[in-house]
């Protein structure tokens, strides 16, 4: 009896604890995203969509004003809805959603809502920036709202993060995104309706962690990125595909190793997990941020982004154009909004160390090329308000104005507004001149100082690469000529890291960097035609241990007080490097100046005098007329010994410096160099290898500086020197 009570007892506690788990899911709590929460603000003129979670079967109703709608959770327990569009109102309202349970989301408003993002110039805080103290304290803006979104990185997408909406004060102002807040002000003040901020960026992070899947697989050049996401997405046939093989070998290994158990056979190491196949983990992967920080937000009702990002991706050039249009396809698309407004900042003018100062230019033109290449895309340039020794110019209410122009005239009807900056329109060649036109200029250019315009140079055939140009305004126009560029053919403008310009429309607005007309190739603006005649031409494919030049007119040169020396080198991926340099002559005797074999008994260890130097090759420092040149040019094994004591050359490496020794026909070096900028300008070495030969421009990385030991010789396609002198 005692059994059966026992039996019968644990038989109802089994049917209560049954009983209330089935309460428990008939019953769960219907539950919103954070982004829809207290103190919100709903995109006004748009159907109002509304998502969250309940449990699968349960019946969910939403109300917000006059409107209701209702739908039933999926599988997964998300629900979705969509009310009709309502115009903006600035008075307070509730959401209200009904299922089990009811919630209530209170001080709702209706406006204008802008996605901010980006890196740190969006993380970048009111407090953070210009005249901070004043601006807090006036920012009594209750219509304008923020909410921001926490650093969260996620390998899979991600439904919800903790995020509240905070109503603008003096108390909460200093926090909110700067560029967003400025611009937010200025709407408001415009347009008289309540404005949301939805903050989600980072500070540091390159474009690619923004971007979803499906941003990568719409754009050619990045299939490799794209490629590398699914296949470490489980599901994919690509992830299957690796994962079974990799089983497949694994298990092979397994019978291996009972096989060796039993047989005492060596075993070789099992195989290694694909590092192709581990999910990504950094924030810097690509879609970790969007998984994490967009993906919660998905679907939110917006005008439009604003997006201030670029830094960490600066050194990419025209790849970064690619990369955006990813970015913002990827974000429309899954938004499934259309192609709603997305304005960006051109970064400022920043150092960035001793890096090459044309590439940030590059990368200025390819963040310029968005708005050309992709629909209701604007930019804003910033070059008149940068902080050359600061990455992050502080002075963000302009950006926020210039954000807010964009939107104004392009999305709310102020269609007399010209709120781009000028830009590059035309070219024209009048004999020694060139006529640049620009519009958007909004009645005519001028310059912030009232002084001639700054930093344009052009370049023509001869004329030594581009030269700074003396630059007069005509209206929309700018009049380009130089003392040395006699027949100008092309142009480009701010095209340095630092470059500050002057040059403005009549609506204040900067020029950004620009260029237009055809470059000449780098060979044809060389100062070669100044006197000089070629003495040696060599295709350096046909090195070895007799040197046989394919021009070779030293025997009709009587006399010179110049020597020249042009390398052009063409990689497999169809970089053209390229360097022409010049000094006083350092021997009479012409057989001696090309390739320093044995045979021709050229042995020189000296500085040279007047050195000039032109190349087409980042961190090549150029000039005329330099006193810090130096050549050794032997057929002689050496070492990287100091003995000559140049001066800034390391006794421990292979640089300026070295000291030949024996065999005398060994290894052979044909080195110039700039010790004053502790370069080497060019390297021919070891030339009796072929291609396996030592050549370069510009510093070696690795354990030299002087390209010794690379044997490098066959990674170009193409490489020619010709030797050239200055006839008196």
């Amino acid at each position: 009896m005692t059994h059966l009570r026992f039996r019968t007892l644990c038989f109802q506690l089994a049917m209560a604890f049954l009983a209330a788990s089935c309460v428990s899911v008939a019953f769960a709590d219907v539950r919103l995203p954070s982004v829809f929460s207290d103190h919100m603000v709903l995109q006004q003129q748009q159907k109002l969509r509304i998502w969250g979670w309940a449990d699968p079967g349960e019946s969910v109703n939403v109300r917000f004003g006059e409107n209701s709608a209702t739908a039933q959770p999926d599988e997964s327990g998300r629900w979705q809805v969509e009310l009709p569009a309502v115009d903006a109102n600035a008075t307070p309202q509730s959401l209200i959603v009904q299922g089990n349970n009811t919630v209530e989301v209170s001080d709702v408003l209706v406006g204008e809502v802008w996605l901010c993002s980006g890196q740190s110039n969006m993380e970048w805080t009111v407090a953070r920036s210009s005249n901070a103290d004043a601006e807090i304290a006036a920012a009594n803006y209750p219509l304008i709202r923020h909410i921001a979104i926490p650093k969260t990185p996620e390998f899979r997408p991600r439904n919800d993060v903790p995020a509240q909406w905070q109503i603008c004060s003096p108390e909460t102002a200093g926090r909110f995104t700067a560029c967003g807040y400025f611009m937010a002000r200025e709407l408001f003040q415009e347009l008289n309706v309540p404005i949301g901020l939805v903050n989600s960026s980072w500070g540091g992070t390159r474009v690619e962690p923004w971007t979803p899947p499906v941003g990568f697989q719409r754009i050619d050049a990045l299939q490799d990125i794209y490629q590398s996401i699914i296949g470490r997405t489980p599901g994919t046939d690509a992830y299957n595909s690796k994962l079974s093989a990799h089983i497949d070998a694994t298990q092979s290994w397994i019978d291996d190793a009972k096989q060796s158990l039993r047989s005492g056979d060596v075993l070789t190491p099992n195989p290694t997990y694909p590092s192709d196949l581990t999910p990504f983990t950094s924030h810097q992967d690509p879609t970790m941020l969007f998984n994490g920080m967009i993906h919660p937000v998905l679907g939110f009702p917006i005008r439009g982004a604003i997006w201030y990002q670029g830094e960490s991706n600066h050194g990419e050039g025209m790849l970064y154009t690619e990369k955006k249009k990813a970015l913002i396809g990827g974000w429309r698309e899954r938004w499934q909004q259309g192609d709603f407004p997305f304005y960006y900042v051109q970064i400022a003018p920043y150092q960035y160390g001793n890096e090459d100062p044309a590439i940030l230019a590059r990368f200025w033109e390819a963040q310029a090329a968005v708005q050309q290449a992709v629909d209701h895309t604007g930019m804003v340039v910033i070059n008149d308000i940068a902080t050359i020794g600061n990455i992050h110019p502080p002075g963000k209410q302009e950006v926020g104005k210039r954000l807010a122009m964009l939107a104004l005239k392009n999305d709310y009807g102020r269609s007399e507004l010209i709120a781009n900056s000028p830009e590059f329109e035309s070219l024209e060649i009048i004999g020694r001149q060139l006529k640049v036109v620009f519009n958007n200029t909004g009645g005519g250019l001028k310059t912030r100082d009232g002084k001639a315009p700054t930093h344009f140079e052009i370049i023509g055939p001869g004329s030594a690469g581009f030269q700074t140009a003396t630059a007069t305004i005509d209206g929309d126009a700018v009049l380009l000529t130089s003392d040395k560029v006699d027949t100008p053919v092309a142009f480009r403008f701010a095209w340095h890291k630092l470059a500050e310009p002057n040059l403005m429309g009549s609506t204040g607005l900067p020029v950004g960097t620009t260029r237009g007309g055809e470059v000449p190739a780098f060979v044809d603006t060389l100062p070669i035609g100044d006197g000089y005649e070629i003495v040696y031409d060599l295709d350096l494919s046909k090195l070895g241990e007799d040197i046989h030049y394919d021009v070779d007119n030293s025997d009709s040169i009587e006399s010179f007080d110049r020597i020249g020396y042009l390398l052009e080198l063409a990689s497999v991926d169809g970089a053209e490097r390229t360097l022409f340099v010049s000094m006083d002559a350092f021997t009479d005797e012409v057989e001696k100046i090309g390739v320093p074999t044995f045979a021709s008994g050229a042995h020189f260890q000296c500085s040279v005098e007047s050195l000039d130097i032109y190349s087409n090759v980042d961190g090549i420092t150029t000039g005329t007329g330099l006193e810090t040149g130096n050549i050794e040019f032997w057929p002689n094994n050496y070492g990287p010994s100091n003995d000559s004591k140049v001066k800034g050359a390391s006794n421990q490496l292979y640089d300026t410096g070295d000291s030949p020794s024996t065999p005398v026909n060994g290894y052979g070096s044909m080195q110039v160099h700039n010790f004053g900028a502790k370069q080497t300008l060019f390297a021919i070495n070891k030339w009796n290898a072929g291609n396996k030969a030592d050549i370069g421009i510009g510093n070696s990385n690795g354990d030299t500086r002087d390209w010794t030991f690379t044997g490098n010789a066959n990674s170009y396609d193409s490489k020619r020197l010709r030797v050239y002198v200055r006839t008196k």
